[in-house]
């Protein structure tokens, strides 16, 4: 496929968009009439728009897709190392984004040696059978021991994880090598005064500072083959495993990043009690209500929306971001102005979630669903917010006798999560108050 039917793509994918988007509004725009003449929608009009919603969702899905594409194969030629040497031969199933990790990182000659004894030590767990592949296993290991993965599929985990976690895409993320990150809230400004040339001075009161410590968690994924599907294989073990388990440790973390409660796991933001916060009491979250309980308020429901936006603060605006999952996304797109534009628009430069009142919006299925009470949208500097931490290294231990005829890819991971800034995310509450 040659850049111009890439970008062909691309453009059919936009234009797709484009086409959704005006016919979702021409019929919502007709539901809205109805329910203003009647009181109550069409069920026919209802289901033609809950149709074309989720055309709209689909589009985003095939532009987002064709984006990535093309990112993925750009930066692949990009970074492919510049060399005539017969070992980077696309023969051996070297991919552009390989070499490059080998090139630079771990050489060609190491990564046959590992690869060997990794494959061996997948398939048939010799590798207490010669000292060079015990040597080789170890290279880049985890400091707490154990078999580590190679470089290039530990990399290939960790990209895997990042793409399917939104929440990582928007806060703050740090490797760390110890057991947890701790550091330093400033809760509020020192005081000061006017004073004349000759007046006394009083003392004034200096600022509070506060402290977290961000745990790290052991999280862990168990995928199963058998031996026989290990010893007749001929596809790509590595990326089938590299697969397998990131898609357990991502579902595990976003759960967490979102509801966890600190126990075993990350403490998720909507776990923490509403409140204004203070230098007195800091780890509240303000909550806004809609204004009707488990929906947006039957008049002008876009007000609750805007309140959110602007009980922010200034200074964490210019980075915020509205989290949602796709089925509040679905009513969200629904309200309009009282000029009669919609709030929420497509992006064209293809980011998932869109924007909704100028900021982009973030799909995370782990939000809560629009029910009495729930607290379904969020809104925020989630980088300023949200700290996640990694510690460093990923383990893999082979088991193949505990669940005979499977063989158990052990893997484990450590991860921690929480808030460190409580003023910079806020919450909608669908509530009456």
């Amino acid at each position: 496929m040659n850049n111009d039917t890439r970008n062909a793509d691309v453009r059919s994918a936009v234009y797709d968009l484009g086409r959704a988007f005006e016919a979702f509004k021409d019929a919502n725009d007709q539901r809205l009439r109805e329910v203003e003449r009647r009181g109550n929608a069409d069920p026919l009009t209802d289901m033609k728009v809950n149709r074309l919603n989720a055309e709209i969702t689909r589009a985003i899905d095939h532009a987002d897709s064709a984006k990535k594409r093309v990112d993925l194969l750009e930066t692949a030629l990009s970074r492919a190392p510049s060399t005539k040497n017969d070992d980077w031969s696309e023969a051996e199933g070297f991919s552009l984004e390989r070499r490059h990790v080998l090139h630079n990182d771990f050489g060609i000659d190491a990564y046959r040696q590992y690869k060997s004894a990794f494959r061996s030590y997948l398939r048939k767990n010799n590798a207490g059978s010669a000292l060079e592949e015990i040597k080789a296993l170890s290279a880049g290991s985890d400091p707490d021991g154990g078999f580590a993965v190679t470089p290039d599929m530990s990399g290939r985990i960790a990209a895997l994880v990042r793409d399917t976690s939104p929440i990582r895409q928007v806060a703050n993320v740090i490797t760390i090598g110890t057991d947890a990150l701790e550091g330093i809230q400033d809760l509020n400004e020192a005081t000061s005064g006017w004073v004349g040339e000759t007046e006394s001075r009083s003392e004034t009161t200096a600022p509070k500072i506060g402290e977290y410590r961000i745990p790290v968690h052991e999280q862990y994924a168990e995928p199963r083959a058998t031996q026989k599907l290990l010893d007749d294989a001929l596809f790509n073990v590595e990326e089938w495993l590299a697969g397998k388990i990131a898609e357990r440790l991502a579902r595990m973390e976003n759960d967490a990043f979102v509801n966890g409660n600190g126990v075993r796991k990350p403490r998720g933001f909507l776990t923490y009690g509403a409140g204004q916060p203070s230098a007195g009491s800091f780890s509240v979250i303000e909550q806004m209500p809609t204004g009707a309980s488990g929906a947006f308020a039957g008049s002008d429901p876009g007000d609750a929306l805007i309140s959110l936006i602007y009980a922010l603060k200034s200074s964490y605006r210019e980075n915020a971001v509205f989290m949602m999952k796709r089925s509040t996304l679905a009513e969200v797109r629904k309200l309009k102005d009282a000029d009669g534009n919609y709030l929420w628009q497509p992006d064209f430069q293809l980011k998932q979630g869109g924007t909704l009142l100028g900021f982009d919006v973030v799909e995370a299925e782990d939000m809560p669903a629009i029910a009495a009470n729930s607290l379904s949208i969020a809104f925020g500097d989630f980088k300023a917010g949200y700290q996640i931490v990694d510690r460093q290294g990923i383990r893999i231990l082979r088991d193949s006798f505990t669940a005979k005829p499977y063989v158990k890819f052990y893997t484990t991971k450590r991860v921690g999560g929480d808030v460190v800034n409580f003023e910079a995310i806020k919450l909608l509450k669908f509530a009456a108050s």
